[in-house]
């Protein structure tokens, strides 16, 4: 059973967006004792730190205290598998901004579900999803291929399962907004090139 860490769902069904705190609580009741996982915000950057001979809890840090991040971050953690959950950063390269334009398209097909899953997490608690480029420095505005990708693949989600983790995840978010995130209308980008 879980407990809920801020006031009963039903007294938030006000439908307003759940912030940051609200998000780190509802994601640390429910997935602390089960998995030793921590979400916290405040850093400069994000990162996905398991558990070390310093540390014994994994910890999950996304950046300064903004609701994107903080639900990109739950997104790539809901969709890691085993092994990846050992290693920081669940293993992955990142490259900086001022992407080439072929270091971004790789970068860009490796968001997809996570940006897909952000998406409907942002939906279910009730906030504003923007898609990102993550390349301050380089072409600032998604293409049009990435943002059709993202909406394939929400619309996807809201046909079939989604993981585990993501499922638990957005039903305990719909406890507290009322907010069903799986029509499939929710997430339509503009159809033309």
């Amino acid at each position: 059973m879980v407990k809920f860490p801020i006031p009963e769902p039903s007294v938030l069904k006000h439908k307003v967006p759940l912030s940051s705190e609200e998000i780190i609580l509802i994601f640390n009741g429910l997935f602390f004792s089960r998995y030793n996982i921590r979400l916290e915000g405040g850093a400069n950057e994000p990162i996905y730190l398991p558990s070390n001979s310093d540390c014994k809890t994994n910890r999950l840090i996304f950046c300064n205290n903004y609701v994107s991040s903080a639900l990109h971050e739950v997104a790539h953690w809901c969709l890691a598998g085993d092994e990846r959950l050992k290693m920081i950063d669940y293993g992955y390269w990142y490259n900086s901004d001022g992407r080439s334009n072929i270091a971004q398209k790789k970068f860009e097909e490796v968001e997809v579900k996570p940006q897909a899953l952000e998406w409907i997490f942002s939906i279910a608690s009730n906030n504003i999803f923007h898609v990102s480029v993550d390349n301050l420095d380089g072409d600032r505005e998604p293409s049009w291929y990435f943002s059709k990708a993202i909406s394939d693949q929400a619309h996807t989600w809201c046909i079939e399962s989604l993981p585990n983790r993501a499922l638990l995840f957005v039903n305990t978010l719909v406890c507290y907004t009322g907010i069903n995130p799986f029509d499939s209308s929710l997430y339509q980008f503009c159809s033309e090139q």
